[in-house]
């Protein structure tokens, strides 16, 4: 699997991991926890391959999450601004 299929298949995970990643914290100590901003499941799901052709959605999807702007876009990749 490649990072962009794995980025796709958890954004939420990577999301995660980004924020983790540039504040230098524990991933225990992310507050508030990422379901009180935006549903987890459904961020997995919003770029998961269609049943139809297993192509891809096209798009991106921004959110607010610890004062950073978070942007996911369909080819997996992620924006901290």
């Amino acid at each position: 699997m490649s990072a962009t299929e794995s980025t796709r298949s958890k954004p939420r995970l990577h999301v995660l991991e980004a924020i983790v990643d540039a504040e230098d914290v524990s991933p225990t100590a992310l507050e508030p926890p990422l379901n009180d901003v935006v549903d987890p499941a459904a961020l997995d799901r919003l770029f998961e391959p269609t049943a139809a052709d297993d192509s891809v959605r096209g798009g991106h999807v921004s959110f607010r999450y610890r004062g950073c702007d978070v942007t996911i876009s369909s080819d997996g990749n992620i924006k901290l601004s």
